[in-house]
Parts: structure tokens; sequence; C-alpha cells
């Protein structure tokens, strides 16, 4: 701070690009780290990235057993542990941006309303 208390405007505006390009680069990593979620026991996996895009999703063949019930009961229990797969994935990927984006939120206010930011 300068005499007269006004903050430094110099100084403000370095630190905001450090922020950013701090956000910018945990974003990327983001982007670039995979976790995974899965259901029915290990039947169903399923792979975002810590952005939540879904990249793979596995399923045992155990899961299409059609001896274990119709074709239609197998395809919608089959349906919901995919769905249940991909929420744990995206639960996952979601607990990984705290971690890695809520400390440059926090530098930058807080996190609550900041747009883009997804808490």
């Amino acid at each position: 701070m300068i005499p007269g208390g006004q903050p430094n405007m110099q100084q403000l505006l370095q630190q905001a690009q450090k922020m950013q390009q701090d956000l910018q680069r945990a974003q990327e990593e983001l982007a670039n780290t995979e976790v995974d979620g899965q259901a029915g026991g290990g039947l169903v996996k399923a792979t975002v990235t810590g952005a939540g895009e879904l990249r793979a999703l596995k399923i045992d063949p155990k899961a299409v057993d059609p001896a274990a019930a119709s074709p239609e009961e197998t395809a919608e229990t089959l349906a919901d542990l995919v769905v249940a797969a991909v929420q744990a994935a995206n639960a996952n990927a979601q607990s990984l941006q705290q971690q890695k984006l809520g400390p440059l939120a926090q530098g930058l206010g807080g996190g609550s309303g900041i747009p883009g930011l997804p808490f």
C-alpha cells in the first residue's frame, strides 16, 4: 500500500494475473487427470477426467448374464449400473475439483458466486 491507504494497483494486477494463471494451470491439470467410479460391486466402471468428461466405460460380462433375468430386466439393470458408475466417477471428479480449485477460489474472494467455478 502507498501512504494514504490506497492499494498499489500494479501489485493488485500482478496478483490477479498470477491467480488467473494458477487457476488456468489447475484447470488444465484437471482436464488431464482421470478418476474412476464404479457400481454393482465393480461390474460397471466409469472413468472421467477431473473436469467431468467421460473417457471410458467398462462393463464386466457378468453384468449381462442372460440366465440372470429377462433381456428387458438385464438391460434396465445394466442402464442403472452405468448411470450409477458415471455418477460415482463425477462425484470423485467434483471432489478433485474442490481440492485443486478450492484454494484458488478462496484467494479470489471465497469461491461462492464466481462464474465458471462449480462451487
